[in-house]
């Protein structure tokens, strides 16, 4: 029998183990990028959300910075790309907490939009070893001359699924410019639709794939998915009815739309239950101080959009309900990996409506699932699917103009790097 792997054998640095101590043995994407990238090979890797994929590449990038000379000027050494504020945070976070025993401290800076530019400006004066940032604020720091990209080494792309599907490419692009060409790129996403594979094959110099497929459901996995059926006008009450059930400590209540966070969230409160929404509306500090309510429980459900909850990490989040089915499969992977993270259990609940069963139906196929329809006492759905559409009257089983244009950009602004 073959010796556990651990991070010493994967070549993780002494003045690095000592941070990772508490941590059980190395998840699968770790035991497979962290090598990887340690021998300098660009990786391309797909791992579903909650598998420490962030770890996975912040090790090997800090141990390349042990015994190094700290950046002088406005010269910084690893750049990390998210898309959305509350991710760049929390990836920033994981370094400083995996650097916290390193003889020379990391200087590491999280930049985002949606707040005041300037004390950004100033936390980069006399430069930085990583950078974590979302694309426009980036390129909003270089055009204002507080940080230069000359002396970078390492760049992560994380979450570049949905960095593409928010309309991102045109930053991705311009960023991509003003890089360095003898760099190490590495990308990471939950999924990879064709618009990423065509950004992964121009970005990247023969990488090293690794995929670590979602584990298929099991009499014992720690993620239990529900599918109930019922309909659209009980969904609010039902939603009470499990909260009161089940008594879960913190639920996070996925929605399809800003107006819809605000409508469920107020909901919720008239009916006695500590309820915040999240939305992209919401200011930074609104957004920061919803996230911060849950984590410390003073909050029960926070009900939020695809987009503001993306790359939230909240320990031991016990439940995600979609209230409104997400409009691609691939969110729905995003949805539920919310939950039993870093082995704790954890329950995802779908509202399946008439309407919505096709639909549901398609995430099922595309995601290689199926989940038994569920019938509540009391939550009897009496609606029919509608007659004559194919889809269930679903939005989003077909795309979306607006997701048609998002992807025919990508394409031109890719063959346009490559030409």
């Amino acid at each position: 029998m073959l010796p556990a792997m651990t991070f010493a054998s994967l070549g993780v640095h002494p003045d690095l183990l000592e941070a990772v101590a508490g941590y059980a043995l190395p998840t699968p994407v770790q035991s497979e990028v962290i090598p990887a990238i340690l021998a300098g090979r660009d990786v391309w890797a797909s791992a579903p959300t909650g598998s420490g994929k962030t770890a996975a590449y912040a090790l090997p990038i800090l141990q390349a910075l042990v015994g190094d000379v700290p950046g002088r000027g406005r010269l910084i050494r690893a750049l990390v790309l998210a898309p959305t504020r509350e991710l760049a945070a929390q990836i920033g976070a994981v370094f400083v907490e995996l650097g916290r025993h390193m003889p020379v401290p990391v200087q590491t800076r999280v930049v985002f939009g949606g707040v005041s530019i300037n004390p950004q400006m100033m936390s980069l004066r006399g430069g930085a070893d990583v950078v974590v940032a979302t694309p426009g604020r980036l390129l909003d720091l270089v055009e204002h001359n507080a940080l230069k990209l000359s002396s970078l080494r390492s760049l992560v792309i994380d979450e570049a699924d949905r960095m593409l599907s928010l309309g991102f490419a045109d930053e991705l692009g311009r960023v991509l410019a003003l890089l360095p060409a003898r760099r190490q790129s590495l990308l990471f996403s939950a999924t990879f639709p064709e618009a990423v594979q065509s950004f992964a094959s121009a970005l990247l110099r023969d990488p090293v794939r690794v995929v670590v497929a979602s584990p298929a459901p099991s009499a014992g996995d720690p993620l239990v998915q529900r599918a109930i059926e019922v309909d659209t006008e009980m969904r609010t009450r039902l939603l009470l009815h499990l909260l009161e059930t089940h008594g879960w400590s913190q639920v996070l209540v996925f929605v399809a739309s800003r107006h819809g966070a605000d409508h469920v969230a107020g909901k919720l409160r008239k009916a006695g239950v500590a309820a915040l929404a999240m939305h992209g509306a919401l200011s930074q500090g609104a957004r920061a101080g919803a996230l911060a309510d849950l984590a410390a429980k003073r909050c029960q459900v926070l009900v939020a959009t695809d987009v503001a909850a993306r790359g939230l990490d909240i320990l031991e989040l016990p439940a995600v309900v979609s209230y409104d089915l997400p409009r691609s499969p691939a969110d729905y992977t995003h949805r539920v990996g919310r939950t039993a993270r870093a082995g704790a259990s954890g329950v995802a609940v779908s509202f399946v409506t008439a309407a919505g069963n096709a639909h549901f139906r398609l995430i099922e196929k595309r995601n290689g699932f199926s989940v038994v329809r569920e019938q509540l006492d009391g939550f009897i759905p009496t609606r029919e699917a509608p007659r004559g559409d194919p889809n269930g009257g679903v939005k989003g089983v077909r795309k979306s103009k607006k997701d048609k244009l998002r992807e025919a950009a990508a394409r031109a602004e890719i063959t346009k790097r490559g030409a």
